[in-house]
């Protein structure tokens, strides 16, 4: 019986069957799509993944500054994703505006009625108080009692080399180039167009218009494809869309002149570079800061 059950134990059973033929199926991590900015319909923008404070500006047509303001953030480079920005400013709410735009100030003429309206605020021609330091002179002046004045002596000064005056900082672009080669197709207010489009080849080099810090770059914006967005002096903004490569990233400081993107069709229908000047969130004509080209 005990040879028997050894017996047992040890005879062969059937072997455990693998299939190694058989391939494994990989599962692929899901990357969520982030949806395009577009301009708001409700004055709100909700943050989502890869979105910049630039970029949302640069769609509502606002300055970045504003929202910034609007929302109380304490810098305009941190939004978190899930935060409601508004777009639209609270009551009280100052706007922005450059300090060359503002108008002259000016008065009601001096004949008109007393309840006319002013065309600004008001411009006092004569001084109504005159504070003079204490003298004899000034006292007698005031008071009407007589008064000897000595004639002080008179000091020449020794001559001095003239120095030259400091140059003015304007805080303005001096100088703007040309974003690209091609044939000017589009041009600014056109059914509705922001900048301009040049036409040209595929791969064409983009070149920064003017030294700048690159605040923006990605396909986020609707309807401009692969989008540089470069912040100049002035709070002057340069946008170069439907590249085929973008060759900086964000926060990279680039010089005038310096290759940025090459040119391509990325949410056009041709081969463009579309390209916009903007101030203070508002679109401007390019033409009229470009150089003339022959």
């Amino acid at each position: 019986m005990l040879l028997l059950g050894l017996a047992a134990c040890t005879s062969p059973g059937p072997a455990p069957v693998s299939d190694r033929g058989q391939a494994r199926t990989a599962v692929k991590p899901v990357t969520p799509v982030t949806p395009p900015i577009a301009p708001s319909t409700n004055g709100l923008h909700t943050v989502q993944r890869g979105n910049t404070l630039y970029a949302i500006a640069f769609a509502n047509g606002l300055d970045y500054r504003e929202i910034a303001l609007w929302n109380r953030l304490e810098s305009p480079d941190r939004i978190l994703v899930g935060q409601a920005l508004r777009l639209t400013p609270p009551p009280g709410a100052v706007e922005i505006k450059p300090l060359d735009d503002e108008p002259a100030p000016s008065a009601r003429p001096l004949d008109a009625p007393l309840d006319a309206p002013l065309a600004g605020p008001p411009v006092l021609r004569e001084p109504q108080a005159v504070l003079l330091p204490y003298s004899e002179a000034n006292w007698a002046k005031v008071s009407g009692a007589p008064v000897t004045v000595v004639a002080p002596a008179v000091v020449r000064p020794a001559p001095v080399a003239a120095m030259p005056p400091a140059p003015a900082a304007s805080g303005l672009v001096d100088t703007w180039l040309w974003p690209a080669e091609g044939m000017l197709a589009g041009h600014f207010g056109a059914a509705g167009g922001k900048g301009i489009d040049i036409v040209g080849q595929r791969n064409a080099p983009v070149i920064a218009v003017a030294p700048g810090k690159v605040v923006y770059s990605g396909s986020g914006l609707r309807g401009y494809g692969q989008l540089l967005i470069v912040k100049h002096a002035g709070e002057f903004l340069s946008a170069y869309a439907h590249n085929e490569t973008i060759l900086v990233k964000e926060g990279d400081t680039v010089t005038a002149g310096q290759k940025i993107a090459l040119m391509g069709d990325s949410g056009a229908d041709r081969v463009k570079l579309h390209f916009e000047i903007r101030r203070y969130g508002k679109p401007l004509d390019p033409l009229i800061y470009l150089p003339e080209r022959s």
